[in-house]
């Protein structure tokens, strides 16, 4: 287990902000042990959810051609067939991962393959297992082409809390499954697209890890 990257300068600013506000909480109620001492747990709360939410925690896998791997923690909220209208624009199978403050947030590639397509899109802050919110909301669009010619988009998707997607794939990049392909802070969705009649191997509210769980046979 160890602090993912994206946390190191969030981590920082906010040991020095938790001291200062404690230090200044000190100074102003000499008298109020009580409330001082509110703060001082307050402040280790809030600095341990920080590091419970940027960890990043080992997890390897051997690429296995024909299995989808989760790309993200959470809980799969959809699986229908759905109309995919940014890059395919036609019938995909759909699902969904929603990621809670309390899941690991680095997402991985769910396939290996080269990217053809990415694309970030700014937008709204719905809730992100709202049904429009993969198309309304700030989101970033990664399509990994196998080596055996299947297309496989994934969508990162912020939601009402999460103001932040970074999102390392480069077009062209010839990418490993299980791999990091970003980071979403604070709480979100991740969606992937795969061909009609792809073999689901998970169910609707079935909680799922990235790169341990299996969500599809291709």
């Amino acid at each position: 287990m160890s602090i993912h990257r994206e946390g190191y300068k969030i981590l920082i600013f906010g040991f020095i902000l938790l001291i200062l506000f404690n230090v200044l909480l000190w100074i102003i109620l000499p008298g109020n042990t009580l409330i001082r001492w509110l703060a001082v747990l307050f402040s280790l709360m809030m600095y341990t959810f920080l590091l419970f939410f940027f960890r990043l925690p080992a997890r390897r896998l051997d690429p296995d051609p024909g299995l989808v791997y989760a790309p993200a923690d959470g809980k799969v909220v959809v699986v229908e067939e759905t109309e995919e209208k940014e890059y395919f624009r036609d019938l995909r199978l759909q699902v969904s991962i929603f990621m809670s403050p309390f899941n690991m947030h680095s997402n991985r590639y769910p396939v290996s393959g080269k990217i053809k397509y990415v694309e970030y899109h700014p937008g709204n802050y719905m809730v992100a297992w709202h049904p429009k919110s993969s198309e309304l909301n700030e989101r970033s669009t990664i399509v990994i082409e196998t080596d055996t010619g299947k297309e496989i988009l994934i969508r990162q998707v912020a939601g009402a809390v999460a103001r932040r997607i970074v999102t390392y794939a480069k077009l062209s990049d010839n990418v490993r499954q299980g791999d990091e392909l970003g980071f979403i802070k604070f709480g979100s969705r991740v969606d992937i697209f795969l061909p009609v009649g792809t073999e689901i191997e998970i169910p609707l509210l079935q909680q799922v890890k990235a790169n341990k769980s299996v969500i599809a046979k291709i």
